[in-house]
């Protein structure tokens, strides 16, 4: 890609503002060049997909994780969500915090080895106990990721080009989970799901180290060519958000988007497979491509979509209509997917259209957030969506949908994962309700916010 010469115009002007040191204008002048900008978003996206492998690997190795540790669907979900979402966002915050005051390059590299170790640990686990334990720090490492990443985006691309921006990088939540499925299935085939967990982590040693090789820390505010400011603290801009009515209904929204898109994403290789008699490799190659290419392509049109017609109509609340939109549209999809299709494969292709249109949701959310607040807290702003967004929907989702699969199984049998994973969709109707909220207020939201 190749930037505008009106965009580089107006990073390189932030050359002219007082930088702290000369370090920092050297940082600035390489990111006059547009080649570099996005080499550097490509190596935190690259990064970015590390985070989901090392997350999500364990949705595609849950029959077998079942079988071996004797567990049930409940405590499946309370590994794949609640274990990783507890610690994940509660130390968002303090880390997004020091994200905000502090190198965000360095936090970021730090984060990418804690989390790929402790990946690499989950394949020594013995019982739920040391799973569960492991995979808490998984979700230490993974907390230092996306806020000082998201910060790092926000100011070197202009404020017109941030939700499409953010969106590309947000792709690597779907490519993580294309990598980690098709991976991890054919690991867990010819090995074992221990070794797919050490496997996986490996390649987050290297990114680390090019993280801290190759990537320069920006000027704060530099594509904005905005001065400096001293960051407030964590309590200061939990308030400032929370006098915001349009962010209190888009946080909200959001954690319930994620509710419904962890709650059957993580349970979906186990539904192609239980119910529909898939083999493991056709699970990881159907369901990792379709969900991979849907979540892609859903991730990338969303933030490029809120940008366009942002762009188009002047009005920013088509940064919330766009997920608000999305939710609406993956309710049909999904029920047909879950409750209509006969076999894995029609079921599989099906799942297509409900996770395209998941993705739309996060670069605009991100995005929104950014909108609303001062140069200096949009690492804590991201890290305080996160803590919602993940409490209640990687947290909340996969396990909720695993004590429902539980309780309807006597009754229902192996199809009570088909009702369960239902139930959690139609919860979009009640995240669609804050959407809509939202814009009411978004737009005098955005015009309050801090120069």
């Amino acid at each position: 890609m190749t930037a505008s010469i009106e965009e580089s115009s107006e990073i390189g002007s932030a050359i002219s503002n007082d930088q702290p040191s000369p370090k920092m204008a050297a940082a600035a002048k390489a990111y006059q060049n547009p080649y570099y900008r996005y080499l550097v978003l490509g190596i935190l996206t690259a990064a970015y997909v590390s985070n989901f492998v090392d997350r999500q690997v364990i949705n595609v190795l849950a029959q077998y994780i079942i079988d071996d540790l004797e567990i049930s669907d409940g405590q499946f979900g309370m590994l794949s969500g609640l274990a990783f979402a507890c610690i994940y966002t509660t130390l968002g915050i303090p880390i997004a915090r020091l994200a905000d005051i502090s190198n965000r390059r360095n936090i970021i590299a730090i984060s990418i080895t804690i989390w790929s170790v402790m990946t690499a640990a989950c394949g020594a686990a013995q019982n739920f106990g040391q799973l569960f334990m492991a995979r808490f720090g998984v979700g230490i490492g993974e907390a230092g990721g996306s806020p000082p990443a998201h910060s790092i985006v926000s100011d070197i691309f202009p404020a017109n080009q941030r939700a499409t921006a953010l969106s590309i990088y947000s792709l690597g939540v779907y490519g993580g989970i294309l990598v980690g499925t098709i991976g991890g299935a054919y690991l867990v085939r010819y090995f074992d799901w221990r070794t797919a967990f050490v496997v996986v982590a490996i390649p987050g040693l290297f990114l680390a180290m090019l993280v801290r090789l190759v990537i320069k820390e920006p000027p704060r505010g530099l594509a904005e060519a905005r001065k400096d400011v001293a960051p407030p603290g964590f309590l200061k801009v939990l308030q400032f958000l929370w006098n915001r009515k349009s962010f209190r209904h888009l946080s909200f929204a959001c954690a319930l988007h994620a509710f419904v898109t962890y709650g059957i994403g993580n349970f979906m290789p186990l539904f192609l497979g239980r119910v529909h008699g898939m083999p493991i490799i056709d699970v990881g190659w159907y369901y990792g491509l379709i969900a991979g290419i849907g979540g892609l392509s859903g991730t990338f049109f969303g933030g490029w979509m809120s940008d366009r017609m942002a762009n188009k109509t002047g009005d920013k609340t088509w940064y919330v209509w766009v997920p608000f939109i999305s939710t609406v549209l993956a309710i049909p999809f999904a029920l047909i997917t879950f409750l209509v299709m006969p076999t894995g494969v029609t079921a599989a292709f099906s799942y297509l259209l409900p996770v395209f249109c998941g993705g739309w949701y996060l670069a605009p959310c991100i995005a929104s957030t950014h909108f609303l607040v001062g140069i200096r807290m949009r690492a804590m702003a991201s890290a305080i969506l996160l803590f919602v967004l993940n409490l209640i929907g990687l947290g909340l989702g996969p396990m909720i949908t695993g004590f429902v699969s539980d309780f309807l199984t006597p009754s229902y049998g192996d199809n009570a994962l088909r009702y369960a994973m239902s139930i959690t969709v139609l919860v979009n109707c009640w995240c669609a309700v804050h959407y809509y909220l939202a814009t009411r207020t978004i737009r005098a939201d955005f015009e309050k916010a801090p120069g």
